[in-house]
């Protein structure tokens, strides 16, 4: 078998819940779709930071945000440490990044490891995003989502077509303030999107979700609305109208992306390059949608921490599976290199998940997962820092409450606090277990599996 062209397609803060093939109660996706049936669709990947430049700094070096340095938004990834595009690069593959990058700009922290890099400085624009290529500042006009699609479609047609490629095609979409484009501005204008289970979650039980500040009600701004409140609403109504105001307009970002994501689908059809090129869409980390009330990300709790992770490749993936298994984003690393040929570091901390393409399950395949929030109280959303574990049945977060000198966060202590969920009798995660005394046997084992996660991650957690 040929070494696969390897294209993957990361959205910024596209929730799995706002994607057909995922059952989406508020919208559609056929392109999106196309993937998942052409090929596998992951039901449990999570990341192990749910904020963008610690994701990144994971997928790109194989390693926890401890290891890499890049723990909250105002790290950058110091371009010395050793990430996967350079390993693909020495066994003959040509590598790209277009669009999202958010590790930093200059000598110390522009991609390494790409043979043609343009990416946004820092969030980007959705309009007329100005974008560094090859280090020289440009303005590329248009919409965001249809410029960087634009630019992969020309890479790959103008690709070397001797040697197999590697494009991270990585959308500004559909982070906030969450502007559409005209083609999508008056999409749902006639529809009510329905509210989520948790949309008034009341907190019990657990405080850091009490203090947060996202609160889709209070927290959203006047650029978010982009419209005054109406007058004479009830606090029921305005809540509901606020909610309105910001899905829809989240929605139309994501119709853009599926709308694109079908271009490049169609592209490689044309080309000739569906058969042997891995297709992978999936986003930085999950995001709430109304969920608990709130927007944004950051908790451990599942919107937040699921990401969407859709895979096709006809000479590997039987069509049309969905996949159980636990996979995670420190995972994407190795995958790639071992399709690749390429030998995998021994200091990467993933795991391949080519036998599950293959439709394999490996007998000692992970069951539970490791998590580490370090951006505590920042300045707009206020959650607490926290770690915890999640396995196929049961999560325990610790809010340990200290900024610890993290950049971006506030040097202020929150109490200590544990959350337990059952998310087979609880999936939306509102029934804290953690003082329920007949639950003491599962906390103690949870407890146990934290300290050998932590322990075999080298994460010397904070334990107040």
């Amino acid at each position: 078998m040929p070494r696969p062209n390897i294209l993957f397609i990361m959205s910024d803060d596209h929730a799995a819940h706002a994607i057909s093939a995922y059952q989406s109660r508020i919208n559609q996706t056929p392109q999106l779709d196309r993937i998942a049936q052409g090929g596998a669709r992951f039901d449990n990947c999570f990341c192990t930071n749910s904020i963008c430049a610690p994701s990144r700094a994971v997928i790109l070096s194989g390693v926890y945000n401890h290891l890499n340095g890049v723990k909250t938004l105002d790290d950058k990834l110091d371009n010395r440490v050793l990430t996967f595009p350079q390993l693909l690069q020495a066994v003959g593959y040509q590598t790209a990044i277009i669009g999202k990058w958010h590790l930093g700009h200059g000598p110390k922290w522009d991609p390494v490891g790409f043979d043609y890099w343009n990416v946004l400085p820092g969030q980007g624009e959705y309009f007329d995003p100005p974008m560094y290529e090859m280090g020289q500042k440009k303005v590329f006009p248009g919409y965001a989502t249809d410029v960087l699609t634009d630019l992969s479609i020309d890479w790959m047609k103008a690709r070397d077509k001797s040697r197999p490629f590697f494009l991270m095609c990585h959308h500004k979409a559909p982070h906030r303030p969450w502007q559409p484009d005209a083609r999508h501005a008056h999409l749902y204008d006639d529809v009510d999107i329905p509210e989520p289970y948790t949309f008034n979650d009341q907190y019990e039980a657990r405080m850091a979700a009490d203090a947060a500040r996202m609160r889709v009600d209070r927290d959203l701004t006047a650029e978010d609305l982009k419209a005054p409140v109406p007058s004479g609403l009830t606090p029921e109504e305005e809540k509901h109208w606020k909610y309105e105001r910001y899905i829809k307009d989240y929605l139309r970002c994501v119709a853009s992306i599926d709308d694109n994501v079908g271009r490049i689908l169609d592209y490689l059809d044309e080309a000739g390059l569906a058969e042997n090129t891995l297709v992978i869409y999936t986003s930085d980390q999950g995001f709430f949608l109304g969920d608990h009330g709130w927007y944004d990300k950051r908790f451990m709790y599942e919107e937040s921490l699921r990401m969407p992770f859709l895979v096709r490749y006809p000479e590997m993936i039987e069509p049309g599976q969905v996949r159980p298994e636990m996979a995670m984003n420190v995972d994407f690393a190795p995958t790639f290199l071992e399709l690749a040929g390429a030998l995998i570091p021994e200091t990467f901390q993933g795991h391949s998940l080519v036998p599950l393409f293959r439709g394999q399950v490996p007998a000692n395949w992970q069951t539970s997962m490791y998590y580490r929030y370090w951006m505590h109280m920042d300045v707009n959303h206020w959650v607490w820092a926290h770690y915890g574990v999640r396995t196929e049945r049961y999560k325990l977060i610790y809010y340990y409450g200290e900024s610890l000198g993290t950049t971006g966060s506030h040097n202020l202590p929150t109490p200590k606090t544990w959350e337990l969920f059952d998310l087979h009798e609880d999936p939306f995660e509102t029934r804290n277990l953690y003082a329920d005394p007949g639950a003491a046997p599962v906390v103690e084992a949870l407890k146990r599996e934290l300290a050998r996660l932590q322990d075999g991650l080298d994460d010397k957690a904070f334990e107040g």
